[in-house]
C-alpha cells in the first residue's frame, strides 16, 4: 500500500492532505514535470518565487517577478560535496497578473506539500524510536 492510500479511518488529516494535495497536483500541471505524485517526495524542500510565504508577508506577491514552485534537492558536485539544486515544478507567470484563486492553489500546493512531508519524517523517527523500545526482561 503506498502512502496515497491510507487508511482513512486512522489517518483522517493526513488522507484528506493527500487527496487535496493529489488534485492539485493535476491542477497545477506538476505533472508535466514530475509523473507520478509520489516522486515529489524525493525533494528536500519545496517554495514559491514571487509569492510570500513567512508570516509577516504571506500571500503577497512580488512585483515584477514570476511565480513558480520550486523543488530543492540536493546532488553531489565533481568532489563529492552536496551542492542544493533548484528544479522548476510549475511556472505561473507575473506574481501580479496571477490570478487570486490560482495564487491560492499555488500556495496551498507547497503548504499541503510541506504538511505531508511533515507527516513522513514524523513516520520516519517513530520506526527509529520502536528500534530502541527496551526488550522486555525476564527479571
Amino acid at each position: 500500500m503506498s502512502f496515497l492510500e491510507l487508511n482513512a479511518e486512522e489517518e483522517p488529516v493526513r488522507s484528506e492532505n493527500l487527496r487535496r494535495l493529489s488534485e492539485l497536483f493535476l491542477e497545477l500541471d506538476i505533472e508535466k514535470k514530475v509523473r507520478h505524485i509520489e516522486d515529489i517526495f524525493v525533494y528536500k524542500a519545496m517554495n514559491i518565487s514571487g509569492i510570500g510565504l513567512r508570516e509577516e508577508d504571506f500571500g503577497e506577491v512580488r512585483e515584477g517577478k514570476y511565480v513558480q514552485v520550486i523543488a530543492i534537492t540536493y546532488e553531489p558536485d565533481k568532489n563529492g560535496k552536496k551542492k542544493a539544486k533548484n528544479v522548476s515544478l510549475g511556472y505561473f507567470g507575473k506574481a501580479e497578473t496571477l490570478a487570486h484563486t490560482r495564487k491560492n492553489e499555488v500556495i496551498e500546493f507547497v503548504l499541503r506539500w510541506r504538511y505531508e512531508k511533515a507527516f513522513q519524517n514524523l513516520e520516519h523517527y517513530k520506526l527509529l524510536l520502536d528500534k530502541v523500545k527496551p526488550i522486555d526482561s525476564l527479571y
